[in-house]
């Protein structure tokens, strides 16, 4: 039901269709003759998509989520690697068979280059088909041609295809890893996303060393306009409010014990 209710919710609540809402509704106000409400509606609409596309807003929400966990140094043995899905386009990848990859593929390519590094570690693929409305192929399906064309062998890779969301990344992947005491395990996904994963995964029991990649901020942001163009700037908006909420949907239903995890918590 979670899984449901958070993926309903987040359809209306993210900038572009909530602006889009806005203006529907605007304009049905304005059929009815509500000028005022119509007005109301139409304005909220351009502030929305205004302060998303043509402002730094959602690189300052996105950089305190990159800072929480900064990469610590590599350790001399890794037993296990642990990459979250979201790196490829399932949709794509689905029809042609490829392994296409979208702004979150830093996730695969830093892993293999991990596996590469440690060539003793498993490496668990965690990610199945986590959309309502698209279908596609989980990432758990696209990596080993991936992993496999970059010199990864099968027999090293743990394919964890049932989780929808990054609680059932964590649970999952404990079940099917069952990692022994004294293991390192690095767990590898965005570094706006590693808040939420490592606290999920703590709480699930299963201990990781945390490696953020696919960083979308500088560190030095302030708030100004056009800073960026305008559809990564959309783009980091909704990816910041849908973390952001992700975080305090987590931490009220008691998936996670800190609103904000840290590394000391």
């Amino acid at each position: 039901m979670f899984f449901y209710l958070s993926k309903i919710f987040w359809f209306f609540v993210q900038p572009l269709n909530f602006a889009i809402f806005l203006l529907l509704a605007g304009l049905l106000a304005a059929l009815i003759g509500r000028r005022r409400l119509a007005a109301t509606g139409s304005v909220l609409a351009f502030l929305i998509l205004a302060l998303s596309a043509w402002t730094s807003l959602g690189a300052m929400m996105l950089n305190p989520l990159e800072e929480r966990f900064p990469r610590p140094p590599l350790p001399q043995k890794v037993d296990g690697i642990v990459v979250l899905g979201g790196g490829f386009e399932g949709a794509i990848n689905m029809v042609r068979g490829g392994y296409e990859l979208n702004s979150g593929g830093d996730r695969m390519v830093e892993t293999a280059i991990l596996a590469r590094r440690f060539p003793e570690a498993k490496v668990v693929v965690s990610g199945g088909t986590g959309e309502l409305f698209i279908e596609g192929e989980g990432d758990a399906a696209t990596a080993p041609r991936l992993l496999g064309a970059l010199g990864i062998s099968a027999d090293r890779l743990v394919l964890e295809n049932k989780s929808r969301n990054t609680y059932e990344n964590a649970v999952f992947t404990k079940q099917l890893v069952t990692p022994k005491p004294g293991e390192t395990w690095l767990l590898v996904t965005s570094a706006f996303h590693m808040p939420r994963s490592k606290a999920l995964f703590d709480k699930a029991g299963f201990p990781t060393v945390p490696w953020p990649v696919d960083y979308r901020t500088s560190g030095k942001e302030g708030f100004g306009l056009f800073r960026d163009n305008a559809p990564d700037s959309l783009q980091a908006t909704t990816m910041a409010i849908r973390e952001w909420i992700g975080l305090t949907a987590y931490w009220l239903s008691g998936r996670i014990d800190q609103l904000f995890p840290s590394p000391g918590g």
